[in-house]
């Protein structure tokens, strides 16, 4: 527990089940094993929706309480809202005058979210000074803890180099040791995609969220593409093929269901409907203790807002000691 590690999430809204075996699931098991803090990234956020901010609050709660179902423990772990921890913007200016301004524009994260923007408002939106800064302020997020870890998947990967590249330059300018270079811990996670093949996302309207209802979700899965080249019923199938629901079944389902799924699937003894049923039941079963929880906290919203308050101010005395070293190092006033 003497190892730190630093993460987060922007404020989307309820979560679904790529966000939970991609990310949330990864969480869980290593809160047991690094002092962890978890984040909710209400300023990042405003990068792409600074003109939408109606729902933000609640966003954040949903966010929140999501985690707390799938098994975050406030008692183990800091789960805290990045904009109740003011020391993040001081750290992230303090960061801003030190980074090249070639190192922000070659980030891979301002490429995805620029396209994001541009796809969304045409190709002659502009890009906002904050989203510009993004790959900076995410850097201000991790070193804020002065973390030696962040789990990641291979696509952030290059973001922890830029992030250790300004943390080796503030040491360097300052002639000090005292940023680590944070490393990745690699994401080894199921990946899972969206009930029409492509990314999952709630902007794509094909996703599961882990809070839906079992009715919800039995409907949605029935949506699922499948093994296109079937025509009947009693068709042979190829499971290789089946772009969501087999590879659903390899996510949820056991060994030896897996197996029979594949040799009846084969063998033209097992529908692409039935077997879609019985997905949508057997995802229903995996989730049941997660959204039993997830109820409790819709129905007692108070809990969420004090462990968002309590996490938030214990993340920030942690916060005010590293900032108060960063305040001396740059020899502020």
């Amino acid at each position: 527990m003497n190892k730190r590690i630093v993460s987060g999430m922007r404020s989307t809204g309820k979560l679904h089940l790529g966000h939970y075996l991609g990310v949330i699931q990864n969480w869980v098991k290593l809160q047991h094993e690094y002092e962890s803090f978890f984040f909710v990234a209400d300023w990042h956020a405003l990068t792409t929706k600074y003109d939408k901010t109606e729902n933000l609050k609640n966003d954040v709660v949903d966010v929140v309480a999501d985690w707390l179902s799938c098994g975050i423990d406030p008692d183990k772990s800091t789960i805290y809202v990045q904009s109740l921890v003011p020391e993040i913007a001081e750290l992230n200016i303090y960061l801003s005058m030190v980074t090249p301004q070639n190192w922000v524009e070659r980030d891979p994260t301002l490429k995805d979210m620029a396209k994001i923007l541009h796809s969304k408002e045409g190709t002659n939106s502009q890009i906002s000074y904050g989203l510009m800064g993004y790959p900076v302020l995410m850097s201000a997020d991790i070193m804020m803890f002065n973390s030696s870890f962040v789990p990641v998947g291979m696509d952030q990967v290059a973001h922890i180099e830029i992030t250790r590249d300004i943390a080796r330059r503030f040491n360097n300018i300052y002639k000090c040791e005292f940023f680590n270079e944070p490393k990745p811990i690699l994401n080894h996670c199921s990946l899972i995609c969206g009930l029409d093949g492509n990314k999952m996302g709630k902007s794509y309207g094909n996703d599961i969220k882990i809070s839906d209802t079992a009715e919800v979700t039995a409907k949605k899965v029935m949506s699922a593409i499948t093994d296109r080249s079937r025509m009947r019923k009693d068709d042979p199938g190829h499971p290789e093929d089946c772009q969501v629901a087999f590879k659903y079944w390899e996510i949820f389902g056991t060994e030896e269901e897996v197996a029979t799924v594949k040799c009846e699937c084969e063998k033209g003894l097992r529908g692409c409907a039935d077997c879609k049923r019985q997905l949508g039941a057997k995802i229903n079963e995996k989730l049941a203790d997660i959204r039993e929880k997830r109820a409790y906290y819709e129905a007692h919203p108070e809990e969420v807002h004090r462990i968002i308050k309590e996490g938030s101010a214990k993340a920030r005395v942690e916060a005010q000691k590293v900032i108060k070293e960063v305040r001396n190092l740059v020899n502020m006033y």
